[in-house]
């Protein structure tokens, strides 16, 4: 992967990635992917740096994902001459990311009115667990505390009957993608009118905004007209289903998929079942059709399924495995997760870009840097800047 080579949409613009763990730095590291060059200005403190699996320290396989395409220098911020470098780093900048709290934005000089007055073309995300103006602003925010105040926990509990969290972090990955479209739109505003802006992205607010698109349901109206939660996705019957030889996502939706379904299955007396002979499929018919495709789905392999749903129009995929996702030829095929040899890691997996540009295509042009790699490069850029 040559260093030197810089494409993408965002080729020229400059982001300064002032965030820790993994919400800001994903968000930097996908403008990275399209282009942008990006600093990240660290500690070796970030505890996205600090896990189980990792060949050297510091360098975990949660910071290999999200810390690529960018150059890392490390500053001290309370140190008085290292705080004038990086504020002269923010002096070059487009964009800047910071998920600080703002005592300490404050406490360091570092709010939107303290930059803005030396760069007032700077984009300013600043992304934070809760609104700055409501009395939870200074509050610790962690992904499980937004899925709770986000409504997600009550989701999974209305769903699933106990209230879990789901085994991702959602609310740092969604306020990430937000982030990146606010940043786009904040430069396109900004190459129209020459003006920089403040964009504040609360974790809690973007997750319960994401939830509520379909889960608002029958609260859209005043007065609720039914409860809340999408009623197909709120089904406890609403799972993957075990085929002959494993699990796939085997979803008629449609009177006709549940009829081809059926008889694919060897049930054509299913086919004539008055549930599935109508315009739509009755919403309150959901669960006892669905239980029907699970005793049916064993009647065939997931490979004859896929083919079988592929003829029909039938939903279907099979279950990816984690454990073998590099194995799966969708996967290899699309380049979506690569082996590459890392400077100082050795033979590591890279996830690959997921979307295609047909005249600016993005890529992964450095590999996730060790803490403060490049400080002398870029304060030697910065000296003759």
């Amino acid at each position: 992967m040559a260093e030197s080579l810089r494409t993408g949409p965002l080729d020229g613009v400059r982001v300064i990635d002032l965030s820790t763990v993994v919400m800001g730095p994903y968000a930097a590291q996908i403008l990275g992917d399209l282009g942008a060059d990006v600093i990240k200005i660290e500690s070796p403190s970030d505890t996205v740096r600090v896990g189980r699996y990792h060949v050297t320290p510091g360098m975990t396989a949660l910071s290999l994902n999200v810390n690529r395409n960018k150059r890392s220098v490390a500053l001290d911020l309370k140190d008085p001459a290292q705080h004038e470098q990086a504020l002269k780093l923010i002096d070059t900048a487009d964009v800047l990311i910071t998920n600080m709290r703002s005592a300490a934005l404050h406490r360091l000089g570092l709010t939107y009115a303290d930059v803005a007055a030396r760069n007032p073309g700077l984009v300013y995300a600043h992304g934070q667990g809760f609104r700055s103006d409501s009395d939870r602003a200074g509050n610790a925010a962690y992904d499980e505390t937004v899925q709770a105040a986000s409504g997600l926990v009550d989701i999974t509990r209305r769903a699933l009957g106990t209230p879990v969290y789901l085994p991702t972090i959602i609310g740092d990955k969604v306020s990430a993608l937000t982030i990146v479209y606010s940043v786009l739109a904040a430069l396109l505003h900004r190459c129209c009118t020459g003006q920089g802006q403040h964009i504040e992205v609360p974790m809690t607010d973007t997750l319960l905004a994401f939830n509520l698109v379909e889960h608002l349901a029958g609260h859209e109206f005043e007065p609720a007209i039914g409860p809340t939660g999408h009623p197909r996705s709120m089904s406890k019957e609403h799972r993957a289903r075990r085929t002959k030889d494993g699990l796939a996502c085997l979803i008629p939706y449609t009177p006709q998929n549940f009829r081809d379904f059926f008889v694919a299955a060897g049930r054509p007396d299913l086919a004539a079942d008055h549930r599935v002979n109508g315009a739509t499929i009755d919403m309150a018919d959901l669960d006892g059709l669905a239980l029907l495709a699970d005793e049916c789905a064993p009647a065939l392999t997931t490979a004859e399924w896929e083919e079988v749903c592929a003829k029909h129009s039938i939903p279907m995929a099979p279950v990816l495995e984690l454990e073998h996702a590099h194995e799966d030829p969708y996967v290899s095929d699309g380049h979506l997760l690569e082996p590459v040899v890392h400077p100082t890691e050795g033979p590591i997996r890279t996830i690959g870009i997921p979307v295609q540009f047909s005249a600016t295509p993005a890529s992964i042009r450095r590999l996730a840097p060790v803490p403060g790699q490049d400080t002398a490069e870029v304060l030697a850029e910065l000296s003759g800047h």
